[in-house]
């Protein structure tokens, strides 16, 4: 039997537990953050692709895979395909009336995907946190915190590679006696810093937690407050980004700054 991936378990967490808004909720977390191989029609021509679209019931789907082979395995051979998120490919998909068939036939986490929940998926990824001004007068530990945010958290930042050395989840208290929780970015990758915040923003909705907030702040290592923050904080590594190969082409949708036009 083939070693089951991360989509695969979180599928079968979600099967098994029917009744379980959050593990339906981690379903769609890992779908988001997979890196997906998207079914074409035919090779693409520069950025702009053309996935198969297959009539199912009436609606129309795309097909992806979360591993190269179960596409090859789904087509009988080698076919043209885009790599891309599974946030990137809700974000392309919103709104056009098209659902995802996910590893179709080929793995345990095999699942057609309504267009509803994909602009559902879409429209909860596209939250994003206010921005404000504030600078806590006390940092301390995190306390009472639950485990499933503390598990999100982890497996975000785990797809953040690059975008930051490191991050410290502490305790807060501001000017006036609001307490809180902050995730601090230490030395951000510039221009990371959106994408830092939507991370932690997506990592509390996708937790299951109704009614919680968690505060984002970005700082350099040279900042005074890093020592309290290292001091105290919960720590949280962020990977080093992979080594591209410089001579070789990317494939459609690998580029986060330039995303793959459906046509």
């Amino acid at each position: 039997m083939a070693q089951m991936t991360p989509l695969d378990q979180a599928h079968d967490a979600m099967e098994n537990a029917p009744a379980d808004d959050a593990a339906r909720l981690r379903f769609y977390d890992r779908l988001a953050g997979s890196e997906l191989f998207l079914l074409l029609e035919a090779e693409a021509e520069g950025a702009r692709i053309r996935p198969q679209v297959f009539p199912v019931e009436g609606q129309d789907f795309v097909l992806v895979f979360d591993r190269e082979e179960r596409l090859a395995e789904f087509v009988g051979s080698q076919a043209p395909y885009a790599a891309l998120s599974g946030r990137r490919l809700a974000e392309m998909l919103a709104g056009q009336a098209i659902g995802l068939g996910v590893n179709l036939g080929v793995a345990p986490s095999s699942i057609l995907i309504e267009a509803a929940s994909v602009d559902w998926l879409a429209a909860t990824l596209a939250d994003a946190p206010e921005e404000v001004e504030e600078h806590p007068e006390e940092i301390t530990a995190p306390a009472g915190l639950p485990e499933a945010l503390l598990t999100a958290l982890d497996a975000r930042l785990a797809g953040a590679g690059g975008l930051a050395r490191l991050a410290y989840l502490v305790a807060t208290t501001y000017r006036g006696g609001r307490r809180g929780h902050l995730m601090a970015f230490v030395d951000p990758l510039p221009g990371a810093e959106p994408a830092l915040a939507r991370a932690v923003s997506a990592a509390l909705t996708f937790s299951g937690i109704a009614a919680g907030s968690l505060d984002v702040g970005f700082f350099r290592a040279a900042d005074p407050v890093a020592a309290r923050l290292a001091r105290v904080g919960l720590r949280f590594d962020l990977p080093a980004p992979p080594e591209a190969e410089a001579s070789a082409p990317s494939a459609p949708g690998m580029d986060p700054q330039k995303p793959p036009r459906l046509r």
